[in-house]
């Protein structure tokens, strides 16, 4: 009798031990699983550039953005640096506006990163994934882009050309040049 009683309480307390932690893991995870989707305003964020500037997203309310998630040893996201420079340099009359923002935490590496790439605009360190998070990003490089109210309009996964830019952005120039 009294094994049978062991036995019943050990899988009930198993079995309310499992459903507790589902319940936690499924609690804290509900808010971060939700992905963005194209048309949806991307959510507001402020980081420190490495020159110790601000960057938030709202204070370039009415200017295209876009957000360039990386790491300093991809060789993809070295790669196109070279077309954000350029991209950047045609637009930036325009009001084009581009963050760089990594995961990767050791400052030196970055600036390197930064300076051996010759990028004339923000980079910032995403300490502790915030933002990474806040847009549900898992995989570098990747670029967002945002149109003048700040809607995502393209997510690009992997090398981008200035083509696959235009494609997205080009009718704003366009519109700018009347």
């Amino acid at each position: 009798m009294l094994k049978k009683k062991i036995k019943h309480v050990d899988i009930r307390t198993i079995f309310g031990l499992t459903m507790l932690l589902f319940f936690f893991v499924w609690g804290c995870s509900r808010g971060t699983d939700t992905p963005l989707k194209i048309g949806d305003v991307a959510p507001d964020f402020l980081v420190e550039g490495l020159d110790g500037r601000p960057f938030q997203l709202s204070g370039y309310a009415g200017n295209p953005v876009v957000i360039r998630f990386f790491v300093t040893d991809c060789k993809f996201c070295k790669a196109d640096t070279s077309t954000f420079n350029q991209y950047y340099q045609e637009h930036k009359e325009d009001g084009l506006k581009i963050l760089y923002l990594t995961t990767t935490v050791d400052q030196a590496q970055v600036k390197k990163f930064v300076e051996d790439l010759a990028i004339p605009f923000p980079v910032s360190i995403d300490f502790g994934r915030k933002v990474s998070d806040l847009y549900n990003v898992h995989i570098v490089p990747q670029a967002l882009v945002l149109d003048q109210d700040h809607r995502i309009k393209a997510a690009i996964l992997g090398g981008v050309t200035s083509e696959e830019l235009d494609e997205v952005l080009g009718h704003y120039w366009q519109k700018n040049e009347h």
